[in-house]
């Protein structure tokens, strides 16, 4: 962890200290999350952080490079709490629990996923391991940063880590093979006896305390739960039903660990229960449910349910479930339904940040802040309205007047395949035709 820190933060300061003069966008109905919007708003950013943020008679730079985007919206990158971009793996069919493995290690930060993720406006991602166990590994939070290695596009938080922990109930994880729980009470009572595992390692930890002779064996299973159980990383909970739900809500009272509960598809029938155990949870909005029969009783209400209880609500793509490249309709769809236009901004963008322990980097547009931001044609919750650039600290990363980006925004399926160049020779081919 150290040298990933260490590597991390040499990386941030050359990527921050590239845009040496400042940039200000000017004209633009700004929308800062962290207060009402700004009417003809001045913009500036400057090596990677946010300057200020604020009305027309704002003060510019004298060397500034200003951009007048009038008639135009700006507003925060968005925060997706919930995707699988680049290939990420986790825990294999060997086991149901599985918290050494990081999605980290199996993440590919070439994938042209990350460029549809763009085309839709998102800036920073959790990345999953997949939902198929009780837990299936270590998460990991990334910016849509230029990279060739993931080291390069790790946010590491308040808390001092770049991931948190995947965990699940329901179907997924409930299967007929060795090692897997074949009921939803056996699979409570396999975690459970895997937290109590990690209950001791974490006290024989603290009895040793400086002396290095009496500390227990290195154990990678164990490591991150500790983590865990001292507020450090976080759980994200893959839940469904209302029972699993409150199953979920149980084992972190139990063993007091902190929480994000993810897709709710019955979350609007316990509201009030998830409420009251102060837990936030991130959604999922589908246009056509369907797959799953836990999924059954989705509803493009539960936002607006959750809201009116007084949870706190993200939405997440969990991507390829959701196109990245539409995860901004998923704040129409909510508030078609009866959720507020301002807490469904906040779901995409502060809400998400905070349950990645990131809020103080990112989710806002405010002084000091990274300068992650999209510019919109018009009303976020338009159908009509486009993405038309993706900035990632102060670097423009995406622009729809780019052909080549442009191409990830429009491109089918084949956009994204291994066969990528192949499919463009062809095309090429077809136009001079």
């Amino acid at each position: 962890m150290k040298y990933i820190l260490i590597f991390f933060c040499s990386f941030i300061s050359l990527f921050s200290h590239s845009q040496e003069r400042p940039i200000v966008f000017k004209g633009a109905l700004i929308y800062p999350i962290n207060g009402a919007p700004i009417s003809n708003g001045v913009l500036v950013v400057n090596k990677g952080k946010i300057i200020s943020v604020g009305a027309s008679d704002s003060k510019i730079p004298a060397d500034a490079e200003v951009k007048d985007i009038t008639g135009k919206i700006i507003m925060p990158g968005l925060v997706d709490t919930h995707s699988h971009l680049g290939g990420p793996e986790g825990g294999d069919g060997s086991a149901a629990l599985n918290p050494d493995a990081r999605a980290m290690d199996a993440i590919n930060p070439s994938s042209d996923g990350f460029k549809k993720a763009l085309a839709g406006g998102i800036t920073t991602i959790n990345i999953m391991p997949g939902s198929g166990h009780l837990m299936s590994g270590q998460t990991v939070y990334v910016k849509m940063r230029e990279a060739q290695t993931i080291e390069e596009m790790l946010v590491v938080n308040e808390k001092g880590v770049y991931g948190g922990m995947k965990m699940a109930n329901g179907t997924n994880s409930i299967r007929n093979s060795a090692g897997f729980p074949g009921t939803r009470a056996k699979s409570a009572a396999m975690v459970r006896e895997l937290f109590l595992q990690a209950v001791e390692y974490k006290n024989k930890i603290n009895k040793a305390g400086k002396d290095s002779t009496k500390m227990p064996e290195r154990n990678l299973k164990l490591e991150p739960l500790v983590e865990v159980l001292n507020g450090k990383r976080i759980v994200h909970f893959h839940t469904h039903k209302s029972n699993d739900i409150i199953t979920a809500i149980r084992l972190s009272q139990e063993f007091k660990f902190r929480m994000v509960m993810h897709h709710l598809s019955e979350g609007w029938k316990v509201a009030d229960e998830i409420a009251k155990a102060g837990i936030p949870c991130s959604v999922i909005n589908i246009e056509v449910p369907g797959g799953k029969m836990e999924a059954l009783n989705l509803s493009l209400g539960t936002g607006a349910a959750l809201e009116k209880a007084g949870v706190k609500v993200a939405f997440h793509t969990d991507d390829g479930i959701t196109d990245s490249r539409l995860f901004l309709r998923s704040t129409a769809l909510a508030v078609r339904e009866g959720m507020s236009r301002e807490k469904a901004l906040e779901a995409v963008t502060i809400a998400g940040a905070q349950m990645l322990d990131l809020s103080s980097k990112i989710g806002s547009l405010e002084k000091g802040k990274d300068a992650d931001f999209i510019i919109l044609s018009g009303d976020p919750f338009s159908v009509y309205t486009k993405v038309e650039q993706t900035w990632v600290e102060g670097q423009k990363r995406w622009d729809i007047s780019n052909p080549a980006d442009k191409a990830f925004l429009l491109g089918g399926y084949q956009v994204y395949s291994t066969d990528r160049a192949e499919f463009h020779h062809h095309k090429n081919e077809e136009n001079e035709q």
